[in-house]
């Protein structure tokens, strides 16, 4: 089974995103931006979930941080800012893709189908 990294630090998200993925993936999850790189870096997931604004380190660091050692493994930021500014300072930090919150189950699948390959839910 894949494995996925959850880092968010609003356990509202946290739930959501774990019912919709705990049928089909291995989760992980960090509750700040410093926990993220730390759980990325021991479990080296399939692919990470990362929200912008976190505590301690926020997304962008937290990304920038596990792209030393983990260059290709997807990272897809989150964050209710659908600004461009936004997703290109999301993407120069190293973020694969960008999805905006409320988090749209249909395009979150679709993206995890082009990363990851077909789920239970294809």
């Amino acid at each position: 089974m894949k494995t996925i990294l959850i880092v968010e630090d609003t356990e509202l998200n946290i739930d959501l995103l774990t019912q919709l993925l705990e049928d089909d993936y291995t989760l992980f999850v960090a509750n700040d931006g410093a926990a993220g790189v730390k759980m990325a870096l021991e479990t080296r997931p399939d692919l990470i979930l990362m929200d912008i604004s976190l505590p301690i380190l926020d997304g962008y660091e937290a990304t920038r941080e596990i792209r030393k050692s983990l260059a290709t493994t997807p990272i897809i930021g989150l964050s209710a800012h659908a600004m461009d500014s936004q997703i290109i300072k999301a993407r120069d930090a190293g973020c694969s893709d960008y999805l905006t919150k409320p988090v749209d189950e249909n395009k979150l699948f679709e993206m995890l189908g082009r990363y990851l390959g077909a789920s239970a839910r294809s």
